[in-house]
């Protein structure tokens, strides 16, 4: 986990990131947070289309949690209206910011308020640094504009 958490760190901006935000994104993105609760299940070997820049990963045993979190986040993004966004993170160029108050509705209140709990962190806090680094971690995780397979997320990790 240490390769994720050396990616998360240099997402933030300056490098410099609270453990409650990592426990965060480390849920979020190793966990499958997104798939618990009221929308679809999707199964943990799989990644959701994300956009025109996200091709479907397809099935990717052995990779854990990490690509469904990936692609769960750029699917909920999708579907909560920021797609935009989230196909700029992925694919080459600039990526657009995401303000606080927009990422945790598209995130939903139910995975906000996990985060909150297994972080420590308030909702709008959480918020607030989750849209500070997400563009640019989801950025590193999808180098080559797409989600990763589990191949070359071993060689990242």
């Amino acid at each position: 986990m240490s390769g994720l958490e050396d990616m998360i760190r240099s997402s933030a901006p300056g490098g410099n990131i609270g453990k409650p935000l990592m426990i965060a994104l480390g849920a979020l993105l190793a966990s499958g947070v997104l798939f618990r609760g009221g929308g679809a299940q999707q199964p943990a070997n799989t990644a959701p289309q994300a956009g025109s820049n996200a091709p479907q990963a397809g099935s990717n045993e052995g990779a854990g949690g990490l690509l469904a979190g990936l692609g769960g986040l750029l699917n909920k993004l999708q579907q909560g209206g920021l797609g935009n966004a989230a196909d700029s993170w992925v694919g080459s160029g600039q990526n657009q910011a995401v303000p606080p108050n927009k990422l945790g509705p598209a995130l939903g209140p139910d995975v906000i308020k996990n985060l909150a709990q297994r972080s420590g962190l308030s909702e709008d806090e959480l918020t607030r640094q989750l849209s500070q680094v997400l563009p640019g971690l989801v950025d590193k995780m999808t180098p080559d504009g797409r989600l990763p397979t589990a191949a070359e997320l071993s060689r990242m990790m």
